[in-house]
């Protein structure tokens, strides 16, 4: 059970569900809401996040052949698109551009999952997870991910709410640097999703 294929996709997931990258993509939220309301909305967008992942892990590229009768290819090429307009965004607009693909503040648990935890990255990781190991594994993975993700960001809501307190000016600019450094990051991983994409459609003909 605990092999090479069980722990590279725990990393996977883990990665693709940085805790410490999630709480500055939802600095504002940690601003306006308090712990306990911040802690259920959080929580439930990892219900509905959870389900996703646990949908593609299963179903896996069949989702696409089958369902939408698209190449996964397309899929990448397209949320490649998505995410680096996303990147481009924050690294100009900052925590703002993250607050206006949310949309209105009813929709919060939505906007979360949408794009912020579901997106090109960890539905290709989910059905990567999906396709190295037996489907409760897989899920079992899915979950302690998850698990780790929330309660990691929860936690540095509490440290976030302690500290602003003393040093608010000088961690607000240090948050909205690390967002825009991780802009960048993300900029670049949604290129190398574009080319896969390509590559692998260019290679079915």
């Amino acid at each position: 059970m605990f092999n090479d294929a069980f722990y590279d996709s725990l990393g996977l997931m883990l990665f693709m569900l940085n805790p410490f990258l999630l709480i500055v993509y939802l600095i504002d939220l940690v601003e306006e809401l308090d712990a306990k309301t911040f802690s259920i909305v959080l929580i439930r967008a990892g219900l509905i996040s959870g389900c996703c992942y646990i949908t593609f892990a299963i179903l896996g590229n069949e989702i696409f052949d089958t369902l939408f009768k698209a190449d996964f290819a397309s899929f990448q090429i397209f949320g490649g698109i998505v995410f680096l307009i996303t990147g481009i965004q924050y690294v100009f607009n900052g925590n703002k551009a993250i607050k206006k693909l949310r949309g209105a503040p009813q929709y919060v648990q939505g906007g979360i999952v949408m794009p912020i935890m579901v997106g090109p990255g960890t539905i290709s990781a989910s059905i990567i997870v999906g396709q190295r190991l037996d489907y409760p594994i897989a899920i079992a993975i899915i979950v302690t991910s998850l698990i780790v993700c929330i309660a990691t960001v929860i936690l540095l809501k509490y440290i976030y709410v302690a500290v602003k307190t003393k040093n608010e000016p000088l961690l607000l600019r240090y948050i909205d640097i690390i967002g825009r450094v991780a802009a960048l990051l993300i900029g670049t991983f949604s290129i190398e999703m574009i080319m896969s994409g390509i590559r692998a459609w260019v290679a079915k003909f």
